[in-house]
């Protein structure tokens, strides 16, 4: 074999190599587990969290999912909207500090739900819409481990925690990000009204607030999938530049005397 083509064979296996690790790197991404939107204010009040569930199984379906609520930093008043096709199991546990609110002392709070009896098929997403009456205020993170189960009995187990300055994790839990109050509080903040809320105060502006946030929900999805391809493309461009290099090299060498 003339050195040239030994040059071209090399440059288009690694070419292919590096084009397959993107490619995948891109599916795993789009894969997890999320919730949204990313981030809301500390101690916003009447508002909706999504939580979205794609399938990325290509032979089995996902027929349950297991959201697990902090119980550490509690967040109050939650309420289940109902899906289609989906019965939701709401598990509440009793607080070890109870937490007090304008509208009394809270000594327990939702620690699960678990959704059964639907399917969400190969190439499908579900989003699951939870409306809270507060959220917390002494922290800056909130993390849902999430367990999902497929037809074939297989369990995905969206549990680890990220930590700064490290790598995201192979299966990362859902996390929301709890920003300072201020002037972006009252946007973050579903409603912007009162602190103090429980299950029964959550319910009248829950219609509202889950049309707004379903459509910022819209936007920081589109805006994160513009991201992600425009960020796959330019290493695609990165791969190609690398063949056209490879190919340049050979020719030089193969036109030398």
């Amino acid at each position: 074999m003339s050195p040239t083509s030994t040059t071209l064979r090399r440059t288009g296996t690694l070419a292919a190599l590096t084009l397959a690790g993107v490619l995948a790197a891109a599916g795993a991404a789009s894969a997890h587990v999320t919730v949204h939107p990313e981030s809301y204010a500390k101690g916003a009040t009447d508002g909706v969290l999504s939580f979205r569930v794609p399938n990325e199984e290509d032979t089995a379906s996902t027929t349950k999912v297991q959201v697990f609520l902090p119980t550490d930093h509690p967040v109050l008043g939650v309420l289940v909207t109902p899906q289609a096709g989906w019965t939701a199991k709401v598990t509440t546990t009793k607080l070890k500090k109870q937490v007090k609110t304008d509208d009394g002392t809270i000594t327990d709070a939702v620690s699960e739900i678990t959704w059964t009896g639907g399917r969400i098929r190969h190439g499908e997403f579900q989003d699951f819409d939870v409306a809270f009456g507060q959220l917390p205020d002494d922290t800056g993170r909130l993390s849902f481990k999430t367990l999902q189960t497929y037809s074939d009995g297989s369990v995905v187990r969206w549990i680890e925690e990220a930590k700064a300055g490290a790598d995201e994790p192979e299966n990362p839990a859902p996390a929301l990000t709890l920003t300072a109050g201020g002037a972006g509080a009252e946007a973050s903040n579903g409603s912007g009204g009162a602190a103090g809320s429980d299950a029964d105060s959550a319910a009248p502006s829950s219609a509202s607030s889950s049309k707004d946030t379903k459509e910022s929900t819209a936007s920081d999805t589109a805006d994160d999938s513009t991201a992600r391809s425009l960020g796959t493309a330019g290493l695609v461009v990165g791969v190609l530049g690398l063949i056209a290099a490879g190919f340049a090299l050979a020719r030089g060498r193969n036109a030398r005397p």
